[in-house]
């Protein structure tokens, strides 16, 4: 099967699959969203600009697991231990990935896939090198190659490389592969961590452009928009 059949077949499946899991989510939804609401002041979503396909921006949806303004008090993006900033069902929803699910709403309208490599930060994009902007040429995924292979305790050049691999040997059964092993990952707890610093993932190479914007990096790299 050609690959762009494959890739016709995996946005019906994302479809399918997204809109199945919304429908089944829907009261567990609304139970969580009480228990954030009840637990901490502040909305139940927490939205937040991410880099997509081509460097196109969105908001991700996630549910909210931390204070409103968190990322602008004590370790920012990273995490330390014990963080006082994630809230007590938080915790909950991070252990179990659940904070997660809300992103099926952004594979319904094409933003993500089911699998993909995670969705970055603008910051994060910006310091991309030319071969890492590779992992930008596919919908970012609410799981991925990467995740299921060490998920947090892995540092970013070697998630990237992993997205990178996934990308040049994509198929529906690696695919599907993938969905199985996070179900192991997630119940597992395997790689969870919520004690790092984000210096201690962060480790990309120097030749990132900081004052350009990603969609700008992968049109001077030669790549088209789709």
């Amino acid at each position: 099967m050609s690959s762009k059949i494959q890739f016709v077949l995996k946005r019906l499946i994302d479809i399918l699959l997204s809109l199945i899991g919304l429908t089944l989510l829907l009261i567990p939804f609304a139970f969580i969203a009480l228990a954030i609401k009840f637990g901490s002041k502040g909305p139940v979503f927490f939205r937040q600009e991410r880099v997509g396909k081509d460097g196109r921006s969105f908001k991700v949806w996630k549910f909210r697991t931390m204070v409103v303004g968190a990322e602008h008090m004590g370790a920012g993006y990273g995490f330390e231990k014990d963080d006082p900033r994630i809230t007590n069902i938080g915790k909950i929803l991070r252990v179990t990935g659940v904070d997660e699910l809300p992103q099926l709403i952004n594979v319904l309208k094409d933003e993500m896939s089911l699998v993909g490599p995670r969705p970055a930060l603008p910051y994060q994009a910006k310091m991309y090198t030319k071969q890492q902007l590779r992992r930008l040429s596919v919908k970012p995924g609410i799981t991925g190659w990467a995740l299921i292979h060490g998920r947090h305790e892995v540092k970013w050049s070697e998630r990237i490389e992993m997205d990178i691999w996934y990308i040049g040997n994509f198929s529906l059964w690696l695919d599907l592969k993938v969905l199985l092993k996070t179900l192991e990952v997630i119940t597992l707890r395997k790689g969870l961590r919520m004690d790092m610093a984000a210096s201690e993932v962060e480790d990309f190479e120097k030749g990132g452009s900081s004052d350009r914007r990603p969609e700008d990096s992968i049109e001077s790299s030669g790549r088209k928009r789709s």
